[in-house]
């Protein structure tokens, strides 16, 4: 049964019979009653667009994506988070809009967006260092909220992170407490906060134990098998080879041991190698025993909590901004050990 069925069979406007399944207070509740038992009787379940022209709202979520960045698309890890944020919007009545756009009509896309009333509010990806997406959507009057944080902005927001600098922190610590000094990064793009977050661990914890900062030990670029190999590659036959690598993905870090079994180097005895690890549904860190030792945080978790604080903001335009910071965990796999008495293939 559909909603103008239900409306003939009750005598009700489609409009009154939506505001009733939606709780709204101007309803009595004698015919809140009537319109839930006839639903339920009826096994009418209402559709999306008919709650949206009672509510007035579109009911939908938007993900703007640049082309720069369309790589994402095909990442496990945007997939995972898209999926946990979903699991959210579902539960909550609500669909997803992925738009994909030319890098100079990014704001165009988020003004039209708001001007027709398609979506109600949208997740910001990968915030920049100064991010002008913020304001930009702060002028425009959308709701939004950041997945990450953007330092150099000083309007507040609604954010959701992962504490990265603490995670190399202690990444880079644990290798440093098993012997080794010769570390390197293999790291994100660090134009982005989260990559400039995670190397400004990793460097406080070297500075910290007296060890200088070696540009030839440091890599920035995409988080892709093929940057994590390359980036390895060139550490490992450089003249002072590391004997632990620190990498931002498991993407990469794959990579990376690639590089190593081309160089007959055995991974975790010969050269350590610990990773970030989203816990990615399709893309496990072993089973039982981790592969890699790993600091770790689940992506799909991070999508449907930052999807919950954009629903409640919806709800509470003018409420106070909400910050959450999801700190990662340690786990201890097969990559790492004791730093080994002589550089990589120096035996």
């Amino acid at each position: 049964m559909n909603l103008k069925q239900l409306s003939e069979k009750l005598g009700l406007s489609q409009t009154t019979i939506s505001r009733a399944l939606n709780g709204y207070p101007e309803v009595n509740e004698a015919t809140r009653q009537r319109v839930v038992d006839a639903a339920e009787r009826f096994n009418y379940r209402p559709n999306s667009r008919a709650k949206g022209l009672a509510t007035g709202r579109a009911l939908a979520i938007g993900h703007v994506i640049p082309i720069k960045t369309r790589h994402e698309m095909v990442n496990p890890i945007f997939g995972d988070f898209i999926a946990g944020a979903g699991e959210t919007y579902a539960a909550n009545g609500y669909e997803m809009v992925i738009t994909m756009t030319e890098d100079s009509k990014e704001a165009e896309v988020y003004r039209s967006l708001k001007s027709r009333g398609a979506v109600d509010g949208v997740v910001v990806h990968g915030p920049t260092l100064n991010d002008p997406r913020i304001a930009l959507l702060h002028r425009v009057g959308l709701p939004f909220v950041v997945h990450g944080r953007s330092s150099q902005v000083t309007q507040d927001y609604d954010w959701l992170d992962v504490n990265n600098r603490r995670a190399f922190e202690r990444a880079t610590r644990f290798l440093l407490d098993l012997g080794h000094r010769r570390i390197g990064l293999i790291n994100g793009l660090e134009t982005q906060e989260f990559a400039a977050r995670r190397r400004a661990g990793y460097e406080a914890m070297l500075t910290q134990a007296g060890i200088a900062i070696d540009p030839a030990l440091m890599r920035s670029d995409e988080m892709t098998e093929a940057n994590g190999h390359r980036g390895a590659a060139e550490m490992l036959d450089g003249p002072d080879p590391p004997t632990a690598i620190v990498a931002s993905s498991l993407i990469s870090a794959i990579g990376v041991r690639r590089a190593l079994e081309e160089r007959q180097l055995k991974m975790g005895r010969d050269v350590s190698v610990l990773t970030y690890d989203d816990m990615l549904s399709y893309l496990r860190n072993g089973t039982d025993v981790p592969i890699f030792t790993a600091v770790r945080s689940s992506v799909r978790e991070a999508g449907r909590r930052l999807a919950e604080i954009l629903i409640r903001r919806i709800a509470d335009p003018h409420g106070p901004p909400e910050h959450v910071m999801l700190e990662a965990e340690l786990v201890v796999g097969q990559s790492t050990g004791p730093a080994p008495r002589w550089p990589a293939g120096q035996a």
